[in-house]
């Protein structure tokens, strides 16, 4: 058998036979070839051909194959396509993702006035006592300079309820229905971890800030079973579509364990799952409970501060646009101390959400001063400000750096105003950490981005935004090479969630995971990284999505 596939391999190169159906996984071996096959290692760096089992674990590679095969082989022909090790966003919000698409989006919205066009369109649907939801907006770049307000949504809202969320979760704006409803109005104290945003009078202007929004948020409500599960199974299939094989799912509910895990054993969970819990969800976590094959339940996730966006983020010094702001703690050093001793005694990892420069310093100092080191692979969130004196202490103190390169193609349109000039040069400083000694790891924080791995590597390599254009301060210096780029999405996330052995690479027994694309992403210009497309996700050596 072992001539046959060699024969096989090497017939691949100069024909393009139709695509067979999809292999059972259970009782054949299958060899992808006749594509660019890149390794993620440095030697080989491409192979020609890639052999799984019938486990789902790579055999080989080719040239040379190794063994002999008895069993069954089905050929799948790549057509030319450049296959890589299955993508991982590091972070994302799975559910999140899922709502999105099941609610009423208002990513791309492009002014305050267009906004204003979707909620009167939306809202003549409801009836008189009815509520509208919708979520992701971001003011940047908008002609109105400034973020909706109150005002702008009654003129439309005929007393109905409207409660819409900033892209990045860390803001809301609300219509006086809702803040009336909800009890907000001039008289209301900001809560600890949040601020009520308000006019000159003192009166609440709609927008709400962190922990201030959670009245509001009340008057939403917690979905149900059904609504849950269909916003994780949408969700996740919108990610295998666009190339992903695995997610590292961030702030899940504790009710969301036991439907993963059923939609897993259902066959209706396409992903690759490392899954870190909100508090609440803390004993699943340590008894690492609703585990499956491909879903791993070990780590909670923090929350230090607020984002930049909103001006919740926590800085050294104040806000260069608002000067009496300086964001928001959102956990005391107090309870930052006890969850790491919990988190210990529990083996736990842990993911700290820290976006301002105080908040990562806090995190690194309070680290540091446990004496755990790398070994615990606890990680920051975000990463994204840093006083540029605390990126060798994150190396020292042997803390994971969860980045997303999104952020930093969108955050750079308002961040000089926000930060100034001289605080960019520790932001989104990819290259500086690398060079520092920092593992990082990168995603796409969606839906707050909009979760594309073709976006994510692009602006890594890129540092540019989606038109190709920069400014002051982007610092193209901190923009990293296609390799490099190439290993914040492949071996970076899987040493992160402790499954390097495994992931991360194409090579003899790790996990079939692949992602397919219809160009080389190593080589192409620039621009038209962000033209390719998925063709075909790979995960545990099953075919979860293949383009038509």
């Amino acid at each position: 058998m072992r001539a046959v596939l060699l024969t096989l391999v090497a017939l691949s190169a100069c024909s393009k036979p139709a695509p067979p159906s999809a292999p059972d996984p259970a009782t054949q071996i299958t060899i992808y070839t006749n594509g660019t096959i890149y390794t993620g290692l440095a030697d080989p760096k491409t192979v020609d051909a890639v052999v799984v089992g019938p486990d789902g674990i790579i055999l080989g590679t080719a040239p040379p194959l190794s063994k002999d095969w008895d069993d069954e082989v089905n050929l799948i022909d790549l057509n030319g396509a450049v296959m890589f090790p299955g993508f991982t966003d590091s972070h994302a919000h799975l559910s999140g993702i899922g709502f999105r698409e099941l609610t009423l989006n208002l990513e791309g919205t492009s002014s305050i006035a267009a906004l204003v066009q979707r909620v009167e369109a939306e809202v003549g649907k409801l009836p008189e006592d009815g509520l509208l939801y919708g979520r992701g907006w971001i003011e940047t770049g908008w002609p109105e300079a400034r973020m909706p307000n109150a005002a702008d949504l009654d003129k439309v809202s005929g007393g109905r309820m409207v409660i819409l969320e900033r892209a990045d979760g860390h803001a809301l704006v609300a219509n006086s229905a809702a803040l009336f409803r909800a009890g907000i109005d001039a008289k209301t104290k900001d809560p600890v971890g949040g601020r009520i945003e308000r006019d000159a009078k003192g009166k609440a202007t709609g927008l709400l800030i962190d922990n201030a929004m959670t009245p509001v948020m009340k008057l939403v409500g917690t979905p149900g079973e059904d609504q849950l599960i269909a916003a994780l199974e949408t969700g996740a299939d919108v990610y295998a579509n666009r190339g992903w094989t695995g997610v590292h799912n961030m702030s899940v509910r504790d009710v969301e364990a036991p439907l993963l895990k059923a939609l897993d054993d259902d066959g209706r969970m396409p992903l690759r799952l490392w899954n870190a819990f909100d508090p609440q969800g803390f004993d699943i976590a340590a008894r690492r409970d609703y585990e499956t094959d491909t879903i791993t339940n070990r780590a909670v996730k923090l929350y230090m501060d607020g984002a930049l966006g909103s001006r919740g983020a926590q800085l050294i010094k104040p806000y260069a646009d608002q000067p009496g702001q300086s964001g928001l703690a959102l956990m005391t050093d107090a309870d930052l101390d006890a969850m790491m001793l919990r988190a210990h005694a529990a083996d736990v990892q842990l993911a700290i959400h820290a976006i301002g420069d105080l908040a990562n310093r806090r995190v690194i100092e309070k680290f540091s001063a446990t004496g755990y080191g790398a070994a615990k692979r606890w990680r920051i969130e975000h990463t994204q400000v840093l006083a540029p004196e605390d990126i060798p202490k994150l190396a020292s103190a042997g803390l994971i750096a969860s980045m997303q390169p999104s952020h930093a193609i969108g955050d750079l349109k308002f961040a000089p105003a926000r930060l100034g000039q001289a605080r960019l040069k520790g932001a989104y400083a990819w290259q500086s950490l690398r060079k520092a000694g920092v593992l990082v790891t990168g995603g796409s924080d969606a839906p707050v981005e909009v979760g594309s791995p073709l976006i994510e590597f692009y602006a890594a390599v890129a540092r540019k935004d989606l038109k190709g254009a920069s400014g002051e301060g982007w610092h193209p210096e901190e923009a990293l090479s296609r390799e490099d780029a190439l290993a914040l999405f492949t071996t970076a996330p899987a040493y992160a969630s402790f499954k390097e052995a495994e992931l991360g690479t194409i090579e003899a027994g790790k996990r079939a995971d692949f992602t397919v694309f219809d160009r080389d992403l190593m080589i192409v210009p620039e621009a038209e990284i962000l033209e390719a497309r998925a063709v075909m996700t790979v995960v545990d050596g099953e075919i979860v999505y293949r383009a038509e």
